[in-house]
């Protein structure tokens, strides 16, 4: 469904990195998880992950963009957006969709992976978890090329301390001063940590290869079951 919004605020989160605020002119029904399509032209519409949850988004979509130097697909949009929002014209977006949604009808443990700005699809199904008082345990893996573009770590580590079922951490790539978090790569920190997977519902954002290489290793060595993985990657792998 083809919907007009408003944008409501613009306001970066990190190095080349933007929450967005959007104000849709009637409300978009969709589930923790799923992602919205910017419609930049008849033929071109891009997706988005919602970051906010469905049950307190209060009428407004929240987006997390990467808009890095070499990504011309995501600098447009936000163009886009700056330009609607510095004169009030509206954008438009089709929304929702993805099937990579919450299972909410199974209480397994929850293993939540996101890699850089792939981050604001977990935060969905975190925040949905929370506000439904579920209380499964959720781990939640963040990986990035350095700390600055872990740009909710205060938000998570506070989350994690409220709440003893939820559990956080973060990865980076390379050693960094006064750092405490895991280094190297998320899906070697994973491995780990767990000697078995078999146990847990796994929902994973990033890099088309992250998840393909996550479905491939954990079902292989951590004994992860295959069907509940999820990830709108696998709709394209």
């Amino acid at each position: 469904m083809t919907i007009e919004c408003k944008v409501k605020s613009i306001e970066p989160l990190a190095s080349n990195t933007f929450r967005i605020l959007l104000h849709p002119q009637s409300p978009v029904s969709f589930k923790a998880g799923q992602y919205l399509m910017v419609v930049m032209g008849e033929k071109d519409k891009r997706p988005f992950s919602i970051a906010s949850s469905p049950c307190r988004h209060l009428g407004e979509l929240e987006l997390h963009i990467g808009a890095a130097e070499h990504n011309a697909y995501a600098i447009e949009v936000v163009e886009a957006m700056n330009q609607a929002f510095a004169d009030g014209s509206s954008i438009q977006i089709d929304a929702p969709h993805g099937e990579a949604w919450l299972q909410e009808d199974n209480q397994q443990p929850l293993l939540l992976i996101a890699g850089g700005t792939g981050f604001s699809y977990v935060r969905s199904i975190l925040d949905h978890c929370i506000s439904q008082k579920n209380t499964q345990p959720i781990y939640l893996y963040w990986g990035a090329k350095d700390s600055s573009q872990l740009y909710a770590m205060e938000e998570l580590h506070a989350i994690a301390k409220q709440h003893n079922h939820v559990h956080f951490v973060p990865v980076i790539e390379s050693e960094e001063n006064n750092w405490a978090g895991k280094i190297g790569n998320v899906l070697e920190a994973i491995e780990q940590d767990f000697e078995s997977l078999a146990e847990f519902d796994i929902y994973i954002a990033g890099r088309f290869e992250m998840a393909g290489a996550a479905r491939e290793r954990f079902t292989q060595y951590k004994q992860a079951n295959r069907q509940r993985m999820y990830a709108d990657a696998y709709a394209f792998l």
